[in-house]
């Protein structure tokens, strides 16, 4: 759980400033929102959820 939201708010501070810059239009930003909210509801967000844990977990070295 604490991967997962730590990814979400990396991926909106990543959002926030590519809006900031007008790297990226609001039209595409909502659009990827919605994408990742529906591709949520698939079955495809246990395999990402997982790959995502487990390339964060094992890409940070432990002190």
């Amino acid at each position: 759980m604490a991967v997962t939201v730590s990814l979400v708010f990396l991926f909106g501070l990543v959002l926030f400033f590519l809006l900031r810059n007008h790297s990226l239009s609001f039209g595409a930003a909502f659009a990827a929102v919605m994408f990742g909210f529906f591709l949520a509801s698939t079955g495809a967000a246990g395999p990402i959820n997982s790959l995502a844990a487990a390339v964060v977990v094992h890409a940070i070295p432990n002190p």
